[in-house]
């Protein structure tokens, strides 16, 4: 089995990177393991990189990073015959979490050999690839605010997220979902392939990330009356039960704003046309899962 570690340097916090990493030496040392580890450079790197490790045949390329890392990699293995490997170490790592690949770096690196491949879906947004949530709205620019950022953290996050809410106004958006049309009045819009954000955070509880379909959720302007109680939702699996906030789930949809404008992807800003087309990929990307997780 040969293996390629690709390391993000600026995901998460430096001091756990620094560990991870050598972790990471001593783990390919201690199982004499056929792998090497090669840095991120610049944005989209790892990208380049995994399709690199992909050409080389490598069995499992693994992303030692946070969502956005995930993304680059997971991104050049769709439909080869490499798997994704995950060691989270960024702000979220939705993904992670979801599949029960987080926690200490001993079960996370031990997943790597003992655990079982699991095919999951991945979602497209005008083009771009996501694994775990894309979006817009409010979300898009705390992932904007975030991504200029050189320190990282969910102290951060949060603290970007109050500074967003002070001044974002919601949108009008139109949901063409089958032949079924929705009009919303957005402050934040996900589109989930998983349950969570990350950290917790719930944005679509119940999702599956295998059965070939998105999660979208909509949530609605939020004031003093009702921000504490979303919250709340947010973060105990309940946001489902919140009679306002709008749940479809569809293998594709449209979403029709007013302009252009911010949109993420697994928390990776980018522009957008007013029109956003969404599908999934049923079953595209492998990805090395505890063996309790792949059943």
């Amino acid at each position: 089995m040969k293996l390629r570690f690709i390391f993000n340097p600026r995901s998460g916090h430096n001091a756990r990177n620094s560990r991870l990493l050598e972790y990471a030496r001593a783990f390919i040392a201690e199982h004499r393991i056929d792998a090497t580890i090669v840095p991120t450079e610049y944005s989209r790197h790892a990208t380049a990189l995994a399709r690199q490790a992909v050409d080389e045949g490598c069995d499992i390329v693994v992303a030692i990073g946070g969502d956005g890392t995930m993304n680059e990699v997971a991104a050049a293995l769709i439909h080869t015959p490499a798997a994704l490997g995950l060691i989270p170490c960024g702000s979220g790592n939705g993904l992670g979490r979801h599949l029960g690949i987080f926690g200490p770096p001993r079960h996370m690196f031990a997943t790597l050999l003992t655990g079982e491949p699991r095919l999951i879906d991945s979602g497209l947004i005008n083009g771009h690839p996501f694994f775990t949530s894309a979006g817009l709205g409010l979300e898009a620019i705390i992932a904007e605010r975030f991504a200029r950022l050189q320190r990282r953290g969910f102290l951060r996050y949060l603290t970007h997220t109050a500074a967003a809410l002070r001044n974002h106004q919601p949108e009008t958006c139109r949901l063409h979902h089958g032949d079924q049309v929705t009009e919303a009045i957005v402050f934040t819009l996900a589109v989930s392939n998983c349950d969570q954000y990350g950290n917790n955070a719930y944005i679509a509880p119940g999702a599956k990330v295998d059965d070939g379909l998105l999660d979208l959720t909509c949530i609605p302007p939020i004031g003093l009356g009702n921000a504490l109680p979303l919250a709340v939702q947010l973060f105990t699996r309940r946001l489902d039960r919140n009679p306002r906030v709008i749940r479809l789930r569809a293998a594709s949809l449209e979403i029709e704003r007013t302009a252009p404008g911010l949109i993420h992807t697994d928390g990776e800003p980018h522009q957008a046309d007013a029109r956003l087309v969404v599908t999934v990929r049923p079953q595209s990307l492998r990805v090395i899962t505890p063996k309790a997780a792949a059943h």
